[in-house]
């Protein structure tokens, strides 16, 4: 056997399996007890990106000081963010104390996300029929005034 199609056929092996691999990163955001409602919202897209993406988000909230007697409110931003990435990701590890932090863990949930799309299809569909029927009942009126 030659040494050089060896290498080659080998070199075809090892591509095949990277390609059926998949590359799934754990992805880390930090929110704070007392985030704002613009920064909420665009930390929170950012991680329904990353869902979408497939990754696994972390979600972390940093307490300081007298936060800490406060974990409630960390739980609170916790489900509003498990409530707002649920149509594109599934809650993994429930929130829990970790020190000064509470984590929380959401993986991608291929299943939401084709019912979400599937939805919103749906959705745009009834928008373009009943911009059609109101088209078509401006062009009778039109008609009848003439």
């Amino acid at each position: 056997m030659d040494y050089s199609k060896w290498k080659y056929e080998n070199n075809q092996r090892l591509k095949d399996s990277k390609k059926k691999s998949s590359n799934q990163a754990v992805k880390e955001m930090k929110y704070r007890p007392k985030i704002g409602p613009g920064d909420f919202d665009t930390k929170t897209r950012k991680v329904e990106k990353f869902l979408v993406d497939g990754h696994k988000v972390k979600v972390t909230i940093m307490f300081r000081g007298r936060e800490m007697q406060h974990p409630e409110l960390g739980r609170k931003i916790l489900d509003r963010v498990s409530d707002t990435v649920e149509h594109v990701g599934k809650v993994e590890f429930h929130p829990r104390q970790d020190g000064r932090n509470m984590v929380m863990v959401l993986a991608p949930d291929k299943q939401a996300q084709a019912r979400y799309k599937k939805q919103q299809e749906k959705e745009a569909q009834e928008a373009a029929d009943q911009d059609e029927n109101e088209e078509t009942d401006a062009q009778v009126e039109s008609e009848t005034e003439s």
